[in-house]
């Protein structure tokens, strides 16, 4: 649990966010699709023109992924911002992002991946903006929530680390909407050998306006799709697979 002084100031920062947004027509989301992820959003998903980050670790897979299928079920170009050549296109098109769809801008440091990724915020024609770094500074979060407000576009910023210590990084507040923590955890066993499909620990560490929770979900699939994974995974019943509740593309 965060500080008692940084939870009264995110409360702040919330109530004059509600006050400046009064009278302003609501932005769009980006739901799930998924009632128990959906519900604790208080639009109903991954508000659009904002920004949101999520912490990846220092391979970041999970978090690559789980941007990608949420960018796979919007339309037009994305503009991924990295700071060197490590983006496997075959994984996002696994997510539904297919590669043709992606410009890739390679920064070589953080401070011009943070550039890149301000100004490909700004243009209202993009289906969305990804940037990879290790720290993202409150006023550096400011500028890339301002951008995405003015530009209606979705924003992500993926905070991946060299080193397992930078990770207390993310403990500092920014200026995202939301804030995400995914890990992965043990696929599903199935009744023959091999593997199942992969599942995650995704953690709403912080949303402006909601309330943080935790959910076991099934990764990605080729509609950028999540599931809820249910209770029994080693012994659940068909009926209980096809109950699943799925994200609509």
């Amino acid at each position: 649990m965060a500080p008692a002084p940084v939870r009264v100031l995110d409360d702040l920062r919330t109530r004059i966010a509600g006050i400046a947004r009064a009278g302003r027509p609501a932005r769009p989301a980006v739901p799930f699709g998924v009632a128990a992820i959906d519900a604790r959003l208080p639009q109903g998903g991954l508000c659009r023109g904002a920004l949101h980050e999520i912490a990846g670790g220092v391979h970041g897979a999970e978090a690559v992924l789980f941007v990608a299928g949420v960018l796979a079920r919007l339309e037009g170009p994305v503009l991924w911002c990295l700071r060197r050549r490590d983006l496997f296109a075959p994984a996002l098109a696994g997510a539904g992002l297919h590669p043709d769809r992606v410009i890739y801008a390679e920064g070589g440091d953080e401070r011009t991946v943070l550039l890149c990724l301000e100004e490909g915020v700004r243009h209202a024609g993009l289906a969305g903006a990804v940037g990879e770094v290790a720290r993202l500074s409150m006023p550096a979060s400011r500028r890339l929530q301002l951008a995405a407000e003015a530009s209606g576009v979705i924003a992500f910023v993926i905070r991946r680390w060299s080193r397992a210590g930078e990770a207390g990084a993310f403990a500092q507040p920014t200026a995202a909407t939301t804030r995400w923590r995914i890990t992965a955890v043990p696929s599903a066993p199935l009744p023959v050998p091999g593997l199942g499909r992969a599942r995650w620990r995704l953690e709403l560490v912080r949303a402006r306006g909601g309330d943080s929770a935790a959910w076991e979900v099934e990764a990605c699939d080729a509609q950028g799709r999540l599931a809820v994974s249910s209770a029994d995974l080693a012994d659940r019943s068909a009926a209980a697979t096809e109950g699943r509740q799925r994200a609509s593309p």
